[in-house]
């Protein structure tokens, strides 16, 4: 089937389980990032496309081309609605392929959504782009933000500062990086060697640049030592989300290879994060991807896999569910094959 699709399943204690309810004829949408502006449900994805490139080793076959932005008015709407096409990689001077996962924030009345692409030396950079209004159109920077790398940039909006996230592995390169500097040579780490980190930049007061040098974030064990490269099943790959409860910062990410949602807690933005567990188990597909978001005091998980398009990795279609937490704040683990 052709259609890109929003399941809206309500799985916790009390709750029933919904139909799944089918969006667009012909689109596909992946990597939600949700926010709620103006009493307003915006989500910002990236828009998979049919291609005839094949390069699964660094993702090729993802070869998107603009970015659509969907709205809802509420949780309890069936459908989402499409706004059309916010920005254009025609229209990103500095751009040559592949919109990958994006981002929006608001500040002072104005939009600005981040998003990578790779320039026209197949290196990924974080561009960011303006609008007057949550649904665009966005006009791009002609450059993309200095000292930018890597991919999948997420937003937090935090006490008057904002701090973007950034980062992911393989085909989004991360490991070509040694402290912000491209190196010819680099490679992943060794499985005994600390795994690579997300990395976080505080922005400039016009969200145009990074008001400082990228950060790496350190995301700890339970015993206090960072998590090694071998340890798949809890270390970053991609997927960057940030999001506040209860006063403390939940960092969440896709661990890649073995498919997972997990997420740390840490204290400040910059954490260091403890880890913690799994969000949500493997979805149909390659890739996960996602945010989390309150809206109406509820929690959401958006997210995507390929069911709809019988399991082409490069064909994926958009997620709800309701997330719940523990009496401690923990996160209860979601089943991706639901």
């Amino acid at each position: 089937m052709k259609y890109s699709v929003i399941f809206l399943l309500f799985s916790a204690i009390g709750y029933a389980q919904e139909s799944p309810k089918y969006l667009f004829n012909d689109l596909y949408f992946a990597d939600p990032s949700v926010h709620v502006f103006n009493k307003k449900i915006y989500i910002y994805p990236s828009h998979d496309i049919k291609t005839e490139v094949i390069d699964p080793a660094n993702g090729g076959h993802y070869d998107m081309k603009d970015y659509h932005v969907l709205s809802l008015d509420n949780m309890q709407q069936e459908k989402a609605k499409d706004l059309g096409i916010a920005l254009k990689l025609g229209d990103i001077p500095w751009a040559e392929k592949q919109l990958w996962a994006p981002d929006c924030v608001e500040k002072n009345g104005k939009y600005y959504l981040y998003f990578p692409a790779k320039d026209k030396e197949g290196n990924f950079k974080i561009g960011v782009a303006v609008s007057n209004q949550p649904e665009g159109p966005f006009k791009s920077e002609k450059n993309p933000i200095k000292g930018s790398y890597s991919i999948d940039p997420a937003v937090l909006a935090d006490n008057d500062k904002y701090y973007i996230y950034f980062g992911g592995l393989k085909g989004g390169q991360l490991e070509k990086y040694r402290n912000n500097k491209l190196l010819a040579d680099s490679k992943e780490p060794n499985k005994e060697e600390n795994a690579l980190s997300p990395k976080i930049a505080l922005l400039s007061k016009n969200m145009l640049e990074f008001a400082e040098e990228p950060k790496d974030i350190q995301i700890l064990d339970e015993k206090g030592n960072l998590l090694k490269a071998g340890d798949h099943d809890r270390r970053f790959f991609e997927g960057v989300w940030i999001h506040k409860y209860n006063s403390k910062y939940y960092l969440s990410y896709s661990t890649g290879d073995t498919h997972k949602i997990v997420y740390a807690i840490g204290s400040t933005p910059y954490g260091p994060f403890t880890f913690q567990g799994e969000i949500l188990s493997p979805v149909v597909g390659w890739t996960t991807h996602h945010s989390i978001v309150e809206i109406d005091n509820k929690w959401y998980l958006f997210y995507h896999d390929s069911q709809p398009s019988g399991g082409q990795n490069n064909l994926r279609s958009i997620k709800v569910r309701e997330l719940f937490y523990d009496k401690n704040g923990l996160i209860k683990a979601m089943n991706g094959k639901d």
